[in-house]
């Protein structure tokens, strides 16, 4: 890696953990296992505006199943939102 400061160009190796921008291609950059794996973050959770907004991976939610009065179309949408957030990492598979 290279960087410019007062003194000119300092060359130095990436540490693990270490994350960089990318600006010429607006992605982060995280050094993990002697390797840059671009555009990745990794943490715990995501804040937005001091409001945490994505925690921890849940568990895993079944699909409705079951009852004396059956709606096709909103166990229909109700599996689509699930498939979505199993999908996005939010619950477990």
């Amino acid at each position: 890696m290279a960087g410019y400061t007062a003194g000119g160009w300092r060359l130095f190796a990436p540490t693990e953990g270490m994350i960089l921008y990318v600006k010429s291609s607006g992605v982060w950059a995280n050094y993990c296992a002697g390797a840059w794996v671009l555009g990745e973050l990794r943490g715990s959770r995501l804040v937005i505006d001091g409001d945490q907004v994505v925690g921890e991976q849940a568990a895993a939610i079944a699909s409705p199943a079951g009852g004396a009065t059956i709606d096709s179309e909103a166990r229909t949408t109700i599996d689509l939102m699930l498939d979505a957030l199993r999908h996005h990492g939010l619950i477990a598979p």
